[in-house]
C-alpha cells in the first residue's frame, strides 16, 4: 500500500479496511464541519468523496432500500 496526501489510495483498501475508514469519516463528519478548519473540511470532504467513488465502484448493484427513493417517501 502507498500512502498519498490523502492517505491510502482507496483502491488498495480491502473491503474492511475502505467500510472502516468511511465509517470513520461518517462519524467524524459533524465535528469537522462545526470545528475544524478550512483546510480540514476540505480534506475531509475530498477524502470522503474517493471512498465512497470506490465504494460504488465497488458495489454498483448495493442494495437500495424502498423507503430511501422518492416513491418510498411519499407512501410514508
Amino acid at each position: 500500500m502507498t500512502t498519498r496526501e490523502m492517505g491510502v489510495d482507496p483502491r488498495e483498501l480491502d473491503d474492511d479496511d475502505l467500510f472502516r475508514e468511511m465509517r470513520h469519516l461518517h462519524e467524524t463528519r459533524n465535528e469537522t464541519l462545526l470545528h475544524g478548519s478550512d483546510d480540514a473540511l476540505e480534506h475531509h470532504t475530498t477524502r470522503t468523496r474517493e471512498l465512497e467513488e470506490e465504494y460504488l465502484k465497488r458495489y454498483p448493484e448495493r442494495d437500495i432500500d424502498p423507503g430511501r427513493l422518492r416513491s418510498g417517501a411519499r407512501m410514508r
